[in-house]
């Protein structure tokens, strides 16, 4: 929600927005009517973390977490389960596609069971699953000046349409890099029983809903291309910034429209499978590998809001999503050590300049891209339960001149004490 806030810039932008807001409370009826839940997405809501997964008769089934770890766990064999799981976080999805070039620079990035992803880590979330040699694709995105101006401003659209932006240019975006060569190696990669999901949230339902993009390649075809690329476009788009993303969703012979937004506003990163069903997956490969990558910072840095509405309104945004992304870090944290779950992750140090989650200037990306993969090759990344203690990390912090993830004594407290 923060994206349009920070993305408008000047008087003209702050009123159109003001307006907006102000009618699309009073005047919803302005609005496109959206379909109301049928009977059996509400029955279905009841199968918690479960995923949607598309069978090769074009038909979807919905399967609960426990059944996908027993089929990890028959693929894995003798291997440890290991999962990555990508945040959103708007433009900060820098960091995340920096950490993962930066890894493979280090030369020990590992090959992940699982790869999953919401909103920007959804967009990121193939390429990292596909491995180093997809890296200069990444690199590309965030380098290049590919994503600059990838939100183009539609005036009058929050008033009477669905959004403030159009997301034309981002369909583009994932049209070029989500071709026929993406799915097939995608697929591939699936036929070994690795898993590519991505989660996006029923406008109608206020349900998260998590997609198997490894099924959906490995169904193949023109609609298949299309689906993935579908799917990936509601995980990063932002309800009133860009438009819903309507998806067909073929199941039990009946064609139901569903209308899809940004995954993070009810999964800001998740662990698949669910964290009651990892030892299930990981059989006698040893321990279960899980890195966490949130595309943003944890803490919010103390600063003054100047009194109207749309400061107080963006201000109280920021806030709400840091904190529901901590609190869903150290509910994973506390989780996983008592699994005996191998658990560490990486966010933005409250120390590097972030100037919005949703600045796509060419300067702001490639700048924060080269941090993220400059202590990536260092091995200055992580933290978890069993990685550096503040001490360590304040020591560190008098020997690098630039604070990396692993060094921040913030960040290792919230490994060290995940339940307070």
């Amino acid at each position: 929600m923060d994206a349009f806030l920070d993305a408008a810039g000047g008087a003209l932008g702050r009123g159109a927005i003001l307006v907006a807001l102000v009618a699309l409370g009073g005047c919803a009826t302005l609005a496109p009517r959206l379909p109301p839940p049928s009977p059996e997405e509400v029955a279905t809501q009841e199968a918690a973390w479960s995923i949607r997964t598309l069978g090769p008769d074009g038909q979807f089934e919905v399967l609960r977490s426990n059944v996908v770890a027993g089929r990890l766990r028959t693929h894995l064999q003798d291997r440890p389960l290991r999962v990555l799981a990508l945040s959103s976080g708007g433009s900060n999805g820098a960091f995340g596609a920096g950490i993962i070039v930066g890894w493979t620079r280090s030369q020990s990035r590992p090959d992940f069971s699982v790869v999953t992803g919401v909103s920007a880590g959804a967009l990121i979330a193939p390429l990292a699953f596909l491995g180093s040699t997809w890296d200069p694709r990444i690199a590309e995105i965030y380098t290049s000046g590919t994503s600059e101006g990838v939100l183009r401003w539609r005036f009058l659209g929050g008033l009477f349409g669905s959004s403030v932006y159009s997301s034309a240019r981002l369909k583009r975006l994932i049209e070029y890099y989500v071709d026929d060569a993406m799915l097939a190696a995608v697929a591939k990669e699936a036929q070994k029983g690795r898993l590519l999901l991505v989660a996006t949230t029923d406008l109608a339902t206020g349900q998260p809903v998590i997609w198997d993009l490894t099924s959906v390649a490995t169904h193949g075809g023109r609609e298949a291309k299309a689906l993935f690329r579908s799917i990936l476009l509601a995980s990063a788009s932002v309800p009133g910034m860009l438009p819903p993303v309507t998806i067909s969703v073929h199941c039990d012979g009946i064609v139901q429209n569903e209308t899809h937004v940004d995954g993070g506003l009810t999964l800001p990163f998740f662990v698949a499978p669910a964290s009651d069903d990892l030892a299930i997956a990981t059989g006698d490969g040893g321990p279960t590998v899980v890195r966490v990558i949130i595309n943003g910072s944890l803490t919010e840095v103390p600063s003054a809001t100047k009194a109207n509405a749309l400061s107080i309104f963006r201000r109280s945004i920021s806030a709400a999503m840091t904190w529901m992304t901590k609190s869903t870090l150290e509910n994973a944290l506390v989780l996983s050590r008592a699994q005996g779950i191998d658990f560490e992750y990486a966010a933005i140090p409250a120390s590097y300049p972030v100037r919005g989650s949703f600045d796509f200037s060419a300067v702001t990306q490639r700048s924060l891209f080269e941090y993220a993969a400059t202590c990536a090759q260092m091995g200055h990344l992580w933290s978890g339960a069993n990685k550096v203690h503040a001490g360590e990390a304040l020591h560190l912090i008098a020997v690098q001149e630039t604070q990396c993830p692993a060094e921040d004594s913030y960040l290792a407290r919230i490994a060290e004490h995940p339940e307070q």
